[in-house]
């Protein structure tokens, strides 16, 4: 299954959604900023991977666990470090 990645002012999704050109994509999300694809699922892992190392969940696991639901997005969610006490 091919997804895109999309940047918005204030998150990073994927999309399963079958997009033609990225202004259906700016159409739909309000805040676009841009976004990669359609990718086949293992270049988005790859990408995030090298890209993101903060990712958390890994790529991999928020990939699969987002392919096996049936929402068309979904954020993606990245290590937050705790600020020192």
């Amino acid at each position: 299954m091919q997804l895109h990645i999309v940047h918005t002012e204030t998150n990073m999704l994927f999309s399963k959604h079958p997009y033609t050109s990225w202004r259906e994509i700016q159409d739909e999300y309000e805040s676009y900023k841009t976004s990669l694809g359609p990718w086949e699922h293992d270049k988005v892992i790859e990408y995030l991977t090298e890209e993101y190392p903060s990712i958390s969940p890994s790529a991999q696991e928020q990939v699969a666990a987002f392919l096996a639901e049936a929402c068309t997005a979904k954020v993606l969610t990245f290590h937050t470090q705790q600020p020192a006490t």
